[in-house]
């Protein structure tokens, strides 16, 4: 992945997941390639982590023009989570509420 199609900033990755139930961000994508872009989207993760009053709209704006058909009911609820570059992650979902999960999270049971 490239340097510039993800926003960092000290070291650290910006994330965009959806908390809120409803529906997802970029787990309700059609394809891995969406899934990641919307994941990762510099210009989507910096509105979003400025907050503006107008945010939502500059955030769907962006959106309507990259992803064309993609389902952006998750866009209202969208937070930045921000990792260490190389962390590994994952995101979760259940009736749209997306959740971040890092590595050192997941406790795995070995047989």
């Amino acid at each position: 992945m490239s340097d510039n199609s993800r926003l960092t900033r000290g070291g650290l990755v910006a994330v965009l997941y959806s908390p809120g139930f409803g529906a997802g961000w970029s787990t309700w994508a059609d394809n891995v390639v969406t899934r990641r872009a919307m994941l990762f989207d510099p210009a989507i993760a910096d509105i979003v982590d400025r907050r503006a009053a107008d945010w939502q709209a500059q955030a769907e704006s962006v959106a309507l023009i990259k992803y064309p058909g993609a389902y952006l009911g998750g866009l209202t609820d969208l937070a930045v989570r921000w990792l260490p570059v190389g962390t590994q992650f994952r995101v979760m979902e259940q009736d749209g509420n997306e959740w971040i999960e890092v590595d050192e999270d997941i406790q795995w049971t070995v047989a």
